[in-house]
């Protein structure tokens, strides 16, 4: 069962996959410092972004705290939610590329304890990589989905609901 919420709740934890970024990986020679080398957001994937901030103010978010991967397509789909700039968090860089694979462990661990330490009265919103997603919460996002979830009692976290 899919539940579509109408209204999020200041302390509510979201998560969103990238908006669309057209292809698989990244290309050879990818830096991460440098946007032209990356997979990137594509004129239909900048419009996803803009119209998942449009939906979260319609549910009544206001104001939030965005933290974002530090590749391109993540920090610009945090950008063009609305919400002011993201601050860039390392345990949400993707892993399935080479270069962080064998942080895959650490990067989970770091973003569990991120979700579950962090304390804000307002929304929080994570950008991230589908791995990332499925590695935490063995669950598949496209592009653009979102889910919002919560920490339960003995620290888990639980999906609440799905954000299509």
């Amino acid at each position: 069962m899919i539940f579509l919420p109408t209204q999020v709740i200041a302390d509510q934890i979201i998560i969103f996959r990238h908006a669309l970024a057209p292809g698989v990986g990244d290309p050879e020679g990818f830096e991460l410092k440098n946007c032209q080398t990356q997979r990137n957001l594509s004129e239909q994937g900048r419009q996803q972004a803009i119209e998942m901030g449009n939906k979260l103010r319609q549910m009544g978010v206001k104001e939030a705290e965005v933290f974002s991967s530090e590749w391109c397509r993540c920090l610009e789909t945090a950008e063009l939610l609305g919400f002011g700039s993201p601050q860039k968090l390392q345990a949400l860089n993707s892993f399935f590329h080479p270069i962080n694979r064998g942080l895959k462990d650490q990067f989970l661990q770091d973003w569990q304890a991120h979700i579950v330490e962090y304390k804000t009265d307002k929304p929080r919103i994570y950008i991230t990589h589908q791995v990332n997603i499925s590695g935490l919460l063995d669950t598949f996002m496209s592009s653009g989905e979102g889910l919002i979830v919560g920490v339960n009692v003995t620290g888990d976290i639980e999906v609440i609901s799905i954000l299509q």
